[in-house]
């Protein structure tokens, strides 16, 4: 990880609550939610479906507002969107019609940089993932996990130093899914971001995080542990690794406990 990294807290979350109607019930999504992030960090959270995870990122995302609580960034409150945070959702939401050069370069066009600037930060991100030759092509004509990647590439496009990610790779197979991984750990440890990744996976959980929050119902906090494997990690060698699967039994108690 980049040596630039320090324990400033980056987003602080307090006494977070979600409440939506439906069918003139309301039904809560989280509540008295409390955490905090610290800059540079790769934090994962892990909870079972309906838990709260989404919920939770849409709310430090700005994407909705809360109910009762607050969201801050840099100690300022979270009241929208904000161009120094990134948002990767589970569901494909790449433009059809756009090529994949010019998917990566959306972000830019939208912050107005000069069209021979986009051009080249957009390649230089399609070679980061790994994508290059495949410029022209469009959604249609990729593969899942191609189309992830070229979404990853259009989230960096922007230069967020947040990353929120929302089981990403959650519909892919397993090597697609440890090679997105893999890039996705580069990528962090080069650039030095700040990672909220959520993911129901226990074992994807510990390859990625240096810190996991395990969720129970309506975002109540099992368990926040540090995760001091050392790095890079590999799978397959941490399989074996008595202290990873050490730490899978304790999680595997905690969603346990928190599903109760």
């Amino acid at each position: 990880m980049s040596d630039t990294v320090t324990s400033e807290t980056v987003i602080e979350v307090s006494g977070l609550g979600k409440q939506f109607v439906k069918d003139a019930v309301g039904i809560v999504a989280l509540r008295d939610f409390d955490l905090t992030i610290a800059q540079g960090s790769f934090v994962t959270v892990l909870g079972r479906s309906g838990c709260g995870k989404s919920t939770m990122l849409n709310l430090l995302a700005g994407l909705t507002t809360p109910t009762s609580g607050t969201v801050s960034y840099r100690g300022r409150p979270v009241a929208g969107p904000r161009t120094e945070v990134g948002y990767l959702t589970q569901s494909d939401t790449l433009m059809p019609w756009r090529s994949v050069h010019k998917n990566v370069e959306l972000p830019l066009e939208i912050a107005g940089v000069p069209a021979q600037r986009r051009t080249e930060h957009a390649a230089e991100l399609i070679g980061k993932v790994g994508l290059e030759g495949f410029e022209r092509h469009y959604p249609r004509e990729l593969s899942g996990g191609m189309r992830r990647r070229v979404s990853l590439a259009r989230m960096l496009a922007g230069d967020p130093e947040t990353l929120l990610m929302d089981e990403p790779f959650g519909a892919l197979d397993a090597q697609l899914r440890g090679e997105l991984q893999a890039e996705l750990l580069r990528l962090w440890a080069d650039g030095g971001q700040t990672v909220v990744f959520v993911t129901h996976d226990i074992e994807e959980a510990l390859l990625l995080g240096d810190r996991v929050v395990v969720l129970g119902p309506v975002g109540r906090i099992v368990l926040d542990r540090p995760i001091d494997l050392p790095r890079p990690r590999d799978a397959d060698e941490l399989r074996i690794d008595p202290e990873f699967v050490a730490l899978h039994r304790e999680l595997t108690a905690a969603l346990r406990e928190g599903a109760r």
